[in-house]
């Protein structure tokens, strides 16, 4: 199994809803900027510059299933793992902990994507060197 990136992460009081707990909506912000960290980590983003073309990786499926509630002030450790590799497309799995304990697990799929002038895009096949950083995700 492809080793996690790991990264933790204070919740702010604006992550609350009126009950005092994490509102739904902010697990999808949470696991954007885990994904934005762990694809720093080799040197990619969601958005860039490759091979002199302007591309980017929309989200196409978000899904994230809660087990417990977390708090104002809470440190949560947020784990991401390369779910899946397409050939145009790229599906991140996340888990949230709180103190050792799973509190929610997700995942997010992109397709890798041409920016035209205009904010155009169009999908198309991950290049090569760039699959072979995702790939390399996974490994230590």
């Amino acid at each position: 199994m492809a080793t996690a990136f790991r990264t933790t992460r204070r919740i702010e009081f604006a992550d609350t809803d009126m009950a005092g707990i994490v509102h739904f909506a902010n697990f999808f912000r949470f696991m954007e900027s885990a994904e934005v960290e762990f694809l720093r980590t080799r040197g990619l983003s969601v958005a860039m510059i490759w091979e002199g073309m302007k591309i980017g990786f929309p989200r196409v499926s978000a899904s994230c299933d809660y087990l417990r509630p977390i708090r104002f002030q809470d440190v949560v450790e947020v784990t991401v793992r390369l779910h899946n590799l397409g050939r145009k497309s790229v599906s991140y799995a996340f888990e949230f902990f709180k103190d050792g304990e799973l509190i929610a697990k997700g995942q997010v799929s992109s397709v890798c994507c041409l920016v035209r002038e205009g904010h155009e895009i169009e999908s198309m096949p991950i290049p090569p060197a760039l699959r072979a950083k995702l790939e390399s995700m996974g490994e230590a």
